[in-house]
């Protein structure tokens, strides 16, 4: 799940990006709202932590755009100094799905940003089955007939970008671009060697051909999962 942070604090921003990655997703971070709203044009996101009070354009500002003149649905959790109740309802009256008074605990962070993923337009639940393989989603991890599939982050992150969006020919760019973060690969060349991984370890568990590939345009997993070339 690739997760857009804004904050302003180098301090907080550095700690949500550690501690963030380490339950597997994959990170960008903004310390400004204009560069947010750069962000979010260009990319798609899972779910936005956002913290109020930043500079540029304060976070009420930016959940005012996104919701309105680019019609983003994208769930966001808002972070806010502010102790008052009036505070935090003008917040999620702006159109945040959620929020953590400062100081927080990092672990109900993470719990409630995998809450508003699940539940985010009913498109991820936690565990998604395509055919003998699993995914589970909430704990990054892959199993086939119950058996665990060792991967790495990465490997997961197209994993599970291929399998959520079954039927779509999906390209490499694309696919960087949720990378991103993720282990520092900017290359085309690191997909496919993320893709000649996975082949191999889903063929070491049973699974062949799973992934196909649709020359001068990308990725693709049947819809039925049927094998391909």
């Amino acid at each position: 799940m690739k997760i857009l942070v804004v904050e302003d604090s180098p301090v907080l921003s550095r700690s949500l990006l550690k501690g963030l990655q380490a339950e597997g997703f994959v990170i960008d971070v903004m310390d400004n709202g204009e560069d947010a709203l750069v962000a979010l044009r260009t990319h798609s996101y899972d779910a936005i932590v956002l913290d109020r009070m930043l500079p540029k354009m304060d976070g009420l500002e930016v959940l005012r755009r996104l919701r309105g003149e680019m019609g983003s649905k994208t769930p966001v959790l808002l972070l806010t100094a502010l102790a008052e109740v009036t505070d935090r309802v003008q917040g999620l009256d702006t159109g945040a799905d959620d929020y953590l008074p400062k100081p927080f605990d990092f672990g109900e962070l993470v719990s409630r940003l995998r809450a508003l993923c699940r539940r985010s337009g009913g498109t991820r639940a936690p565990v998604v089955h395509l055919g003998r393989l699993s995914l589970d989603t909430s704990a990054c991890e892959a199993t086939v007939e119950g058996q665990r599939v060792s991967l790495t982050a990465s490997e997961f992150r197209v994993l599970e970008a291929l399998v959520v969006r079954r039927g779509q020919v999906i390209t490499k760019d694309w696919l960087l671009d949720q990378l991103h973060g993720a282990d520092g690969y900017a290359s085309g060349n690191a997909v496919e060697v993320f893709i000649s991984a996975l082949r191999r370890k889903l063929r070491e568990r049973g699974v062949d051909d799973l992934i196909q590939t649709k020359r001068g345009l990308g990725y693709l997993i049947p819809l039925d999962g049927s094998e391909g070339s």
